[in-house]
């Protein structure tokens, strides 16, 4: 048996991730946790988020969980949801620019920069807000069970342009096509929320839980 930390900074939808990783789990335990000596002895670790990004960095100053995340980010299998992918960037627009955690390269974009609100005759609203497809830019292990184009679940006005276009594991189209996945090494970051992602999430949570880290 094996221990799954979830991160608790004051932010995100932990309830509806733990209950999803607790349904693939198996014998392994899902803990939901802020006490940095838990991460560490965490064999996974998820990170969860919603919310803006400013927010969210100043609650892991606040827990003093900003170093315990990116050891983590270092050494051991994780997943980032949401938020947990953003701000595992340089730097994100939102709130008027907000220094993020450095683990890769890049920023976080607004959509409304970037895009025509307009698209075959349809106006594209701000949040990217539903269902979209997800197609595998790379192979990769938490892909495994789930077809290439297969649909998640979004809610977002914010998206990653990492610098090292071959971190991107996952691409998604809203007016322009941006990276809706990453993955290097251990890491794995989504911008969907796999817990609302109906069989296709449970099975990349189930793909995470089984996963060490490699490819």
């Amino acid at each position: 048996m094996s221990k799954i930390a979830v991160v608790d900074y004051g932010m995100g939808n932990l309830r509806s991730v733990a209950k999803a990783l607790e349904h693939v789990a198996g014998d392994n335990a899902v803990v939901v946790t802020s006490d940095a000596a838990v991460i560490a002895d965490a064999e996974r670790v998820v990170f969860p988020g919603q919310g803006a990004a400013r927010d969210c960095m100043a609650h892991l100053r606040e827990r003093d969980l900003i170093g315990p995340v990116k050891q983590a980010a270092a050494e051991k299998p994780f997943l980032g949801i949401c938020m947990g992918l953003q701000v595992l960037m340089t730097h994100s627009r939102e709130n008027g620019g907000v220094d993020c955690m450095g683990v890769f390269a890049g920023e976080v974009a607004y959509f409304g920069d970037s895009i025509a609100r307009e698209e075959n005759g349809e106006l594209l609203k701000i949040p990217h807000m539903g269902w979209n497809t997800v197609r595998h830019a790379q192979e990769h292990p938490l892909w495994r069970g789930i077809e290439d184009n297969s649909r998640f679940y979004f809610v977002h006005s914010y998206y990653v342009k990492p610098q090292d276009a071959s971190l991107a594991a996952g691409v998604t189209h809203y007016g322009i096509d941006f990276v809706s996945a990453i993955a290097r090494d251990n890491v794995f970051a989504i911008q969907a929320h796999p817990e609302k992602s109906a069989a296709d999430g449970l099975q990349l949570l189930k793909n995470f839980v089984g996963w060490n880290g490699g490819h």
